[in-house]
């Protein structure tokens, strides 16, 4: 179950306002953190289009990437958080695990166990930073729009 607020009300058409999402940390939340990502980029689209269609996709598919390793790894609650900056979006997903993601080994054919989600954040994003928290951590990310 996810609980929703945004900063201040309805988006402006000139300053789209920061986005946050709360989830339980169930396995249908990888898929409500996606569809949340979606209706901020499709608020912070009627304002600001991004520069190319990938844009929108890759952003998408880092937040069912970030969501579903904070399942995997991090039982609990995570939050997401979107926000509009100069260039781009920055996104933030807070979790329970204080543990970094670290990369593991890629082995294709291996009955689907993972490992090239991290990989694939840090490829298609700008910049990737991991906060510790006393009581977790916050995944920080930029991508561009």
């Amino acid at each position: 179950m996810a609980t929703e607020s945004r900063g201040g009300g309805e988006p402006s058409s000139k300053k789209i306002e920061d986005w946050e999402v709360r989830f339980d940390g169930g396995f249908g939340d990888v898929t409500g953190a996606r569809l949340s990502a979606e209706e901020f980029l499709n608020t912070l689209a009627r304002s600001a289009p991004p520069a190319t269609p990938e844009y929108r996709d890759d952003i998408l598919l880092v937040v069912s990437e970030l969501a579903a390793n904070a399942i995997q790894y991090a039982p609990g609650p995570f939050r997401l958080t979107m926000r509009r900056t100069f260039e781009g979006v920055h996104v933030t997903l807070g979790d329970t695990s204080t543990t970094p993601p670290a990369p593991r080994p890629f082995k294709p054919g291996n009955g689907g166990g993972g490992g090239i989600g991290w990989y694939l954040i840090h490829t298609l994003c700008d910049q990737v930073s991991v906060v510790p928290r006393e009581d977790g951590k916050d995944v920080h990310v930029f991508l561009p729009w």
